[in-house]
């Protein structure tokens, strides 16, 4: 049988991932109104919103080890159809409590996507290729999230919102279950790990980074469009397009930082320096945000790129390092360790943001980046 188009593949990969990206991360659009329906406050509406990403900790490594097991397309065609279902019920949900665990229920059958589509990319790709694939592969979040940008400002209340998330994703499951088919299966190459990748400490040290890199991602993508309408008076639908332009421009980054780790032949080098690039720019928007400066709307894109740029390179990373006979299982953990920090980000900077300001929140941010700088391995860890 003739092997299918590896671009095509990874398209079709990309589609499953940015369907769930589309809830998990672009509910933050949805603030405005959640608020006003449900008469909820910042941190509280923060932990409703974070609720998808709680949701995906329950999951990703099962998922992985499904995609593993029995490969990418029946994982993603499943998680798919029950995150389907999920949404619709909660679009008929108006309690906080119940909408919740629904969406955390959303994101814990969404994230079969997040586990199975980083495979295609290992199982289609070449290594002197798989950067700038992966790069594409990780274009997917961004993608989604300027999807939900786009749409979800402009519609009436929160059950249309959920409703449109649901169409969104039973039609991206079809076009899986029809279209999609599985890497082969190759045995190990001469010097790649068959046990546990986890024995020796680069893994650990990718993850740990990749958590402290999620604050300023997270906290930029969160409470931009808070900021713009709260603080500098900008129309939601206006600002929801701004936040939707930078998610492209964090899409366009991923790409040209996957050509730079094929071409360097690395992707901790490349990791480390955005990570400090990451940590000046919010910074220099922290104090831009004090000062009450007009530079903090154009810092704020900047950050928004910018810390959106390096996540291809982490996942690259990681599948490289497990090997393909783990490479589902570590991608699920390394979406997991993300999640854990993505599921409580939200709510503790909206708490810091109630307390202390914007400017506080963006600070902390930079300050982690410089962490994931000095956690990131070296070279051969």
């Amino acid at each position: 049988m003739r092997a299918p188009n590896r671009w095509v593949m990874l398209g079709l990969g990309m589609a499953a991932q940015a369907a769930g990206c589309v809830f998990m991360y672009g509910l933050p659009f949805l603030l405005p109104v959640l608020r006003a329906e449900l008469g909820l406050g910042l941190a509280q509406a923060g932990l409703i919103v974070g609720a998808p990403s709680a949701g995906m900790l329950l999951t990703l490594i099962a998922w992985g080890w499904a995609a593993d097991r029995f490969g990418e397309r029946p994982a993603m065609t499943l998680g798919l159809g029950l995150a389907t279902a999920f949404l619709v019920c909660a679009a008929f949900t108006t309690t906080p409590g119940p909408l919740a665990a629904l969406l955390a229920l959303a994101g814990a059958s969404g994230a079969s996507a997040n586990a199975a589509s980083g495979r295609v990319v290992l199982g289609w790709f070449p290594a002197e290729r798989r950067g700038v694939a992966m790069g594409w592969r990780q274009t997917a979040q961004p993608i989604g999230v300027a999807v939900a940008g786009a749409v979800l400002p402009l519609m009436g209340s929160v059950r249309e919102a959920l409703l449109a998330m649901a169409a969104i994703c039973l039609v991206t499951a079809v076009a899986v279950a029809f279209l999609v088919v599985d890497p082969p299966r190759r045995p190990p190459a001469a010097g790649e790990r068959t046990g546990s990748p986890y024995r020796s400490p680069g893994l650990w040290r990718v993850h740990g980074a990749s958590m402290l890199l999620v604050v300023p991602q997270f906290a930029t993508a969160t409470f931009a469009l808070t900021y713009l309408v709260a603080e500098r008076h900008w129309d939601p639908a206006h600002a929801g397009q701004l936040v939707a332009v930078a998610q492209f421009g964090g899409a366009g980054g991923r790409l040209l930082c996957g050509r730079w780790s094929d071409r360097a032949r690395s992707r901790v080098r490349p990791m480390r320096r955005l990570a400090l690039l990451n940590a000046t720019v919010m910074v220099l928007l922290a104090l831009a945000v004090q000062a009450g400066s007009l530079a903090g709307t154009p810092l704020l894109i900047a950050a928004l790129v910018i810390s959106m740029s390096g996540n291809g390179l982490a996942f690259t990373a990681v599948s490289e390092m497990a090997g393909s006979a783990w490479a589902g299982r570590a991608l699920g953990g390394q979406n997991t360790v993300q999640n854990l920090v993505a599921a409580a980000t939200p709510a503790a900077l909206g708490a810091l943001i109630t307390q202390a300001g914007f400017g506080a929140a963006f600070g902390l941010a930079g300050a982690l980046a410089v962490a994931a700088a000095l956690a990131t391995p070296p070279e051969g860890a």
